[in-house]
């Protein structure tokens, strides 16, 4: 087991018409950028939805970037460094990083296997999660029907929540959530007591909704940067953030 690979997520939040323009523009601009980075296994540029999980509407002014590194260090130095994000820096109102480690992954994202699980699970620790999926353009309709109460219900509640944001590449299809709660105890209440999530969950191996779908679980054990001038998780990480 590799203690080595690691996953980052940043999150930019864009104010202004052109800003945000700017912004856009960098999902088809950014992978050759991508391409090129030392370390980097992985990677996507992501739009975002509105709400806190699947949304059909989406949100211009939240992008994120999601990378799969062989080598921390080089990691931190893109995050801290590079030019690609200080560009990201001089546009974005907030820049929020969170550095993972890959506990438990099941699925797929683009036939590839991107997380590769380098920290034991500890159901009493930080816990990140990502839910992608690629939808069966045959079955859009009824998943769109069935799967905005679940992302009110996110909203809605608060124990364990710490973050939520709906990410994806292609609007409609290719959906993503990530979530960061205090705990794995927590989320799974979410996760299984909730009403509407349990349907959602019975009617996916019912209908058959994804071609191909993703489900991961992080720890994670550091974050640069501030989303909308806070440190979400200052009380929760044995260290204070580092600042950029």
């Amino acid at each position: 087991m590799s203690t080595e690979n690691m996953v980052s997520i940043t999150f930019f939040e864009f104010d202004g018409l052109k800003e945000r323009w700017w912004g856009f523009r960098q999902m088809g601009l950014a992978a050759e950028q991508l391409a090129e980075v030392s370390g980097l296994q992985f990677s996507k540029m992501l739009g975002s939805g509105s709400g806190n999980g699947f949304s059909i509407w989406p949100n211009f002014g939240v992008y994120g970037l999601l990378g799969v590194w062989d080598d921390e260090a080089k990691a931190r130095y893109f995050i801290a460094e590079s030019s690609f994000m200080e560009a990201f820096r001089q546009k974005a109102r907030s820049v929020w990083t969170v550095f993972m480690r890959t506990a438990v992954a099941h699925g797929a994202w683009d036939g590839q296997t991107p997380f590769e699980s380098s920290t034991p699970y500890d159901k009493d620790q930080l816990v990140a999660v990502i839910t992608r999926a690629t939808i069966r353009p045959k079955k859009l309709w009824q998943f769109w029907r069935f799967v905005p109460p679940v992302s009110r219900s996110m909203s809605e509640h608060k124990e364990g929540l710490l973050f939520s944001v709906g990410i994806g590449e292609l609007p409609l299809i290719q959906q993503a959530t990530f979530s960061l709660w205090e705990n794995s105890h927590l989320m799974q209440q979410f996760a299984y007591k909730s009403h509407q999530h349990k349907r959602v969950v019975k009617r996916t191996r019912e209908l058959d909704w994804y071609k191909e779908e993703l489900f991961a679980r992080f720890h994670p054990f550091d974050t640069f940067g501030d989303w909308k001038g806070e440190n979400l998780l200052q009380n929760f990480l044995a260290k204070p953030p580092r600042p950029l």
